[in-house]
């Protein structure tokens, strides 16, 4: 089968170039393994990350989400059928998607929203799984709760952002305010339905007290954390919560003590690297997703298509993420 991969680390500079096509065979499903014929992937940061720090000897095929058919099951395989239209956001630890055959644990795969074609799918699984897991998992958000706490989200026009901001409008009490330095990402800011959009590059609490607002209950951090850490704290009330799911180099907790503020960090590839006993909790959450697209509820994160998935494509795609003015998701679709 072809798949594209990452084959070589760079001696200096940036190992993009790096990423080639590869012939492998098609793996073959056992146990809890469904084996997807994959139409359609989106990239993420994860990706470049992977990329960027591989060292191994053998080529790695990248991806992280993607939309596909299965083809076979393996002998646990209790949710799927071939035949199934599914997506999923797969696992850290496994061959990716970039790749024209994918093995994925039943577990963390749902069927696919019926009402999304394959490419306006594929840029919602990691993102979604993302934003769920940090709103309701980790600040502990409660599904038509939370009136009268306020929610500031941070980079709100990225992918998770994106998807976090639909879900917190839609499905919670909360006000909600996004956060967005340009024109077009202010207005996909709007669009993905927030209450107030404010300028991170200004002060954050400077921005709060222009739209009157004093402090906020909660904090999404989704970039750019050590940049914005000082600011996040002043604007949050006593007993606040903030989380964050980027990785900044250095992060001191103790100025979070004079207020009680809890820190939860979000990576939604812990239940399958750990393969903990709440692993369906992803295969539920996708579900819940995909029902919440059929019922015109939320919709898709789409920003980009770059065509065929191929080397170059991705090479384009990996260089618009690394820019960090991507906004919403960048997919590709067929081989």
């Amino acid at each position: 089968m072809k798949a594209i991969a990452i084959t070589q680390a760079a001696t200096t500079g940036n190992n993009i170039d790096f990423l080639k096509e590869i012939d492998l065979p098609v793996p073959v499903a056992k146990g809890h393994d469904v084996l997807v014929e994959v139409k359609a992937i989106s990239v993420n940061p994860v990706d470049t990350k992977v990329r960027a720090g591989f060292s191994a000897g053998m080529p790695r095929v990248l991806g992280w989400d993607g939309v596909g058919v299965v083809k076979s099951i393996g002998d646990a395989v209790k949710l799927f059928a071939p035949g199934d239209h599914v997506w999923y956001a797969g696992a850290l630890g496994r061959p990716g998607s970039n790749s024209e055959f994918q093995l994925v644990d039943e577990r963390i795969v749902a069927l696919k929203p019926a009402s999304l074609d394959n490419a306006s799918a594929a840029a919602l699984p990691l993102t979604a799984i993302t934003a769920w897991e940090l709103l309701f998992d980790r600040l502990g958000v409660q599904e038509n709760g939370n009136e009268g706490d306020v929610l500031l989200i941070v980079g709100a026009a990225g992918g998770v952002g994106s998807v976090l901001t639909q879900l917190a409008t839609r499905l919670t009490r909360m006000t909600v305010i996004g956060t967005a330095s340009r024109p077009e990402s202010q207005k996909w800011v709007r669009e993905a339905g927030a209450d107030f959009v404010i300028d991170h590059s200004k002060p954050l609490t400077e921005e709060l007290a222009r739209i009157g607002i004093k402090e906020v209950t909660h904090v999404a951090s989704l970039t750019n954390t050590g940049q914005h850490y000082q600011e996040m704290i002043a604007a949050l009330a006593p007993q606040g919560k903030l989380a964050l799911i980027d990785d900044p180099e250095i992060l001191d907790a103790r100025p979070l003590k004079t207020k009680s503020i809890s820190l939860h960090w979000e990576f939604m590839f812990t239940r399958s690297m750990f393969e903990t006993s709440d692993l369906l909790e992803q295969h539920l959450l996708l579900t819940r997703i995909a029902q919440l697209i059929d019922k015109k509820i939320i919709h898709t994160t789409l920003g980009e298509h770059f065509g065929a998935i191929n080397a170059e494509n991705l090479k384009k795609a990996h260089a618009q993420i690394e820019t960090g003015r991507a906004v919403g998701k960048i997919v590709l679709e067929g081989f």
